[in-house]
Order: structure tokens, then sequence, then C-alpha cells
């Protein structure tokens, strides 16, 4: 693009100097070119769409340009002069959108559009009395990916706003969650508000498998609930009108809603003649609730090793997909009532569990079923992160790319433990993953990249934050930007307060407590205590956890649904610092219960008939602070 760039600085000397004050955008993009002509938007922007740009792609840009104190008005007819206009078109089409591209000589230059890359499109501010900005794409989900641009630079405001071109792209195709692990489901208004977020960072992919959604996987041939009691609710229990309900929320962001099957071991059995029948009217009762996309899990049950078994479950696969496109994929369908391919976890997902050649051949198995059928590894390990190795060696087998099923931040074999820090440390608190793991800089070979999350929905918002970044844009991802990146966009006003708390929150603690600790225990030897640098950090974290708990009491959803999901260790958090604090003081506070109801949590345990309620409790700063505590109690009542 260097020569595009060179263009462009040149026509721009003409009208005014080169800025290199960019705007800070999440995802981070690949080239934006901004310059010293600033611009305001008219209160009245009118939309224009062209043919091909969808209704949702419309409604986003009313959202966006409304939330910021605009008032949008979709256009009818002929331009409207002496107002701001957003214009959003499709590459090449010769409509309204892509004229007013190609009559702004810098961006005659359509090169973005050649590459072998996904969610392709510009962004361009264009110089006149009142904004005007054309958004042209590869498609209205590119489009679409574009408008999470313009979000980010109008909450800057609306007025003298410098003008910019972004060309941008995704390098993964498919971005987003895959809700697996073994625990709560998420409730309803955390998946929904999970959308929301994954719109506004340009995520794409939200694969529907809780474990103990009985619904996935015990009654799986079963149609969801009409009614469900409180308590069922509380534990993650979905009805048929909630499930419709999220499938419309990810349809208005956007996000594909992929809703799992688990049919265990009956997709590999022989003597199962009806499993298909049975797989398809159980996609047909989802498909009324709105579901159009689906995917098929037989993770956990077993590896097979007959080649007969092998060769079955290749089989049903295509069975099964060949179904999917008979019945919804017929040419005389709409786009809105056609259904995507499928998605399919295999028995085999980690390859190391077998042998080389073994791994060879049961990959070679489903090396015969349709193409377009995403198949799902988490690498040689379960606990894997996405590396080139793994991809190309599974590809060779396959035949084809294949998607990435990434445990992380997964907690449900650590329920007690959260994992809220930057990549990198979450990499090191999480025992599964091998600590020293970095992320490629040229991720090569997935279609998709999508993080088995926490059962904390709220709080996997960080680090969900911190995939979307790379997995759109694997060179530029910056570990520790991204954090502080991560914190401001899901905490706002809380985010300085919560990075203050945060290295407390884990369960290793802060890196530098264990050097306070032990300065002070050398000072106490030395009788001399010297307890004021502690006492200083830990009353700035009391605070901090003070203010945190102000999340409960939001006006804003998503605070008052991130405050749930911490509430027991921030709660816990804010004790431990407080009794230690009175400690370090010489006073001696009664012993804070640490079995109180306030740090503990529910959770489901097991899958299909083996699914258990239990409850645990908390564990912020348990390596250094807790075992602090009861040793300065110890030397207090000597």
């Amino acid at each position: 693009m260097k020569n595009k760039c060179l263009i462009f600085t040149l026509l721009m000397l003409m009208a005014g100097s080169v800025s290199f004050a960019q705007y800070n955008i999440y995802p981070k993009v690949k080239e934006q070119l901004v310059i010293d002509i600033n611009v305001s938007f008219s209160e009245k922007v009118f939309i224009y769409a062209e043919k091909g740009i969808d209704d949702v792609t419309v409604e986003r840009a009313r959202q966006i340009l409304s939330e910021h104190g605009l008032k949008p008005e979709v256009a009818k007819g002929n331009l409207n002069s002496g107002c701001s206009g957003i214009f959003l078109g499709i590459n090449s089409s010769h409509g309204v959108a892509d004229r007013n591209l190609f009559n702004y000589p810098p961006l005659s230059d359509r090169s973005v559009f050649n590459l072998d890359k996904y969610d392709r499109h510009i962004l361009s501010f264009v110089p006149d009395k009142f904004a005007q900005v054309v958004i042209v794409g590869e498609n209205t989900d590119a489009v679409f990916c574009g408008l999470a641009s313009l979000e980010q630079i109008l909450d800057n405001g609306t007025s003298d706003l410098q003008c910019v071109t972004i060309y941008d792209y995704a390098d993964v195709k498919e971005r987003g969650i895959i809700e697996g692990y073994y625990g709560v489901p998420y409730s309803a208004s955390v998946t929904k508000d999970l959308f929301r977020f994954m719109a506004r960072y340009k995520m794409n992919t939200y694969m529907y498998g809780a474990k103990s959604d009985s619904y996935h996987s015990r009654y799986w041939a079963e149609p969801y609930p009409v009614e469900i009691t409180e308590h069922q609710k509380k534990i993650g229990y979905l009805t048929q009108d909630m499930m419709k309900d999220i499938a419309e929320t990810a349809t208005a962001n956007k996000v594909n809603f992929i809703w799992a099957i688990h049919p265990g071991k009956a997709f590999a059995d022989p003597e199962n003649k009806e499993v298909i029948d049975k797989i398809m009217e159980k996609f047909l009762c989802m498909y009324n609730l709105g579901v159009r996309e689906f995917g098929v899990f037989v993770d956990d049950v077993g590896v097979p090793s007959e080649d007969n078994i092998m060769a079955l479950c290749a089989e049903n696969l295509t069975k099964l997909q060949n179904r999917i496109d008979e019945k919804w994929n017929r040419p005389e369908a709409s786009p809105e009532a056609m259904v995507k391919p499928l998605h399919y976890v295999p028995q085999l997902y980690a390859y190391s569990w077998v042998s080389e050649e073994r791994a060879q051949k049961f990959f070679e198995s489903l090396s015969s079923t349709p193409e377009k059928v995403n198949i799902y590894i988490t690498g040689c390990n379960v606990w894997s992160v996405p590396n080139n190795q793994d991809l190309k060696t599974v590809e060779k087998w396959l035949g084809r790319k294949v998607s990435w099923w990434w445990n992380y931040p997964c907690n449900d074999q650590d329920m007690t433990k959260i994992y809220v820090m930057d990549t990198y440390s979450n990499f090191r608190d999480e025992t599964h993953i091998l600590s020293l793991s970095k992320l490629e800089d040229n991720l090569e070979g997935a279609n998709s990249v999508i993080i088995n999350p926490m059962q904390q929905g709220e709080l996997s918002k960080i680090a969900l934050f911190g995939v979307a970044d790379y997995t759109w844009n694997n060179e530029a991802f910056h570990n520790e930007r991204n954090w502080v990146a991560a914190t401001d966009a899901v905490l706002g006003v809380f985010a300085a307060d919560f990075r203050k708390a945060a290295p407390y929150l884990r369960y290793y603690d802060n890196d530098a407590l264990a050097y306070y600790v032990d300065r002070y225990k050398q000072s106490v030897k030395r009788g001399k205590p010297a307890p004021g640098t502690l006492i200083e950090e830990l009353t700035e974290v009391n605070n901090a956890c003070t203010r945190l708990c102000l999340l409960s009491s939001s006006k804003n959803e998503s605070d008052r649904l991130f405050y749930e999901d911490l509430r027991p260790w921030l709660l816990k958090l804010k004790a431990m610092s407080a009794e230690a604090v009175a400690l370090l003081k010489g006073e001696n506070p009664a012993p804070v219960d640490y079995k109180s109801a306030d740090f503990k949590f529910e959770i489901l345990g097991g899958m299909g008939e083996h699914i258990s309620l239990a409850e645990r409790y908390a564990e912020p700063s348990n390596v250094i602070l807790m075992p602090f505590i009861e040793w300065l109690r110890n030397e207090n009542n000597k």
C-alpha cells in the first residue's frame, strides 16, 4: 500500500498538511490516513444505502448516529444538500456510495479488495461543508464492520473531527465465542449483552454449546421448554421464547448465532438409524426460533479407532449438511432464510491424545465431508494457544483449513479463579496453558478462532476484547496496550479502579506484593516495623474495590451484569485488604468470615445425565495476601 499512501499524501498536501494524530480504534485498523481538514456533523444526518446493504446494517447506522446525539433519516431518492450524509455501499456496485468513493481521487485505489482477507472495506470522511462519510465494503457485513470504526470515531464528538480514510480487513474470517465450558450457561441478559459488545468490536461468531444445557446434550432431541422455574432460570435454563430473543438480538448485531447439538455416542452408533432425522427435527425447532446456523458436537465421548466408525461419522456429517442444503438452501431461498455451513467438533479435537499415525487417519476420514463444513480443533493439546504448526499439521491431514476452539480464558477446571489480566498474564495464571505461549504475528490456516470463556461472561469481555483485536489484526496486537484499552472499553469510568484491583483479584496476587511483604517481614525481624508501603498500597486497593461496588447501581446494564460476575471476588478482596490494613496498623479487628455468602457463587458441573449443582468460594490473592493476613494476626497475638 506504499504507493497508495504516497498518492494520498501528495493529494492531501494540496488541500492541507497530513496529520499523524490517528484515531484510537479497536480492533487496530490496518491503515488510517488522517489530514488536518476538520468537519462537523449537521444535526440531521441522511443515510444513503445502496442495494445490497441489508436492513440490519442500515439500522446499525441509525443506532450509532442516534446514540451520539444526531438525528438520522434514511434517504429516499435524490441527495439532500446542506446536511451530513452516511453513504453505505458495495465495492464496484456503481451505486451512490461506490460512485462517491470513486469521485474522491485519493480513494480511486481499491487494492484492499484484492487481498485474500475478510470483511474488507474502506471508510472515508469526505471534506465538505458538513461531514460526509462513505463506507464501501466487499459486502454488507463488511460495511457493518466499518460502522464499528465510525462509532468509535464519533466517541470523540460530532464536531471538529479530522478527516480520515481507513483501509481495513480481518485476518481471520470468524471471530468470537464458543460457549462450550462445563458450568452455568450464560443468562439471556449476559448473552445479549455480549452480542452488543461483539458488534462494537467487529466480532461475528457465537457458537452455543453449553455443556450443562440439558437441551444441548441430555435432551438433545427434545425442544426447549415453554416455561421454566425461577431456580432453573438462575442456573442458565432457557425457554423457547428466550432462545428466540437471543437469536433475534444476534441477528440485530450481525453475530452468527450457531446453535450446537451434542448427540453423544448416537452420532457414531451404527445401530442408530434415526440420528440424522432426530437432529434435523431439533434443527427445525431451532430454525423456527430464528437460528440460521448449526453445529454438531461429539467431543468427550471417546475417540473412535475403528475404520467403520470413523467412516460413519464422516457419512453422517455429509448427510446432515446435504439435508440442510436440501431443506433451506435451495436457489430460490432468500438470504435471510438460508442456513450457513455446519460446524463440527470431532471426538479427536486435541490430536496429541493419540499417535501421529492414528491422528492422521482420523482427520483423513473427515476429508471426504463437504469442504464448507467447519471442523474444529483445540490444537495439539486441549489448552493450546492458536499456532501455525498445529494448523498446518491438521490442514495437511484434513486437506483444508480448520477452525480453532480456543480454551481461553476458560475456568471450568479452576472455577474459584478468574482471568482478568492481560493476555500473557492470563496465560501464566491459567495453569493448563503453557505459560510461555506467544501469539503468532501472522496466523495462517484458521477459518475461525473462537474462545471458550469463563463461566463469568461479563468478566470474559476483557479477554474477548484481546482476541477480537488479535484475530482482526495479528501483527498489530500489543499485549499491554490492549489490556488498557480492554478495561477502558469494558468498564469506562471504572477502568482505572479496575486496573488497580485486577492484579489482586487474581488467585496469584500482584507480582509486587510478595516483594512488599518480604520487605515488611524483614523490617519486623530487625525490630523496626515499616508497614507504610503496604498500608498505602492495600488502602488504594481497598478504595478501588469500594468504588467498583458502585457498578451494582449503575444505570448501565452492562455495568450491573459485570458487577454480578465480579461480586464474590471483589467483596472478598475488599474485606481482605481492609483486614490487612487494620492489622498492619496494630489494630486487632474481628476476623473476617471467609465463608460468608458474600464470597460464594453457584456452579454447575458435568454434562448429560451427570449435571449437578454446587457452591464455591472466590479465591482472590490466595498465594500471598491471604497467608500474610494469617501471619499478621499471629504476630499481633504474640
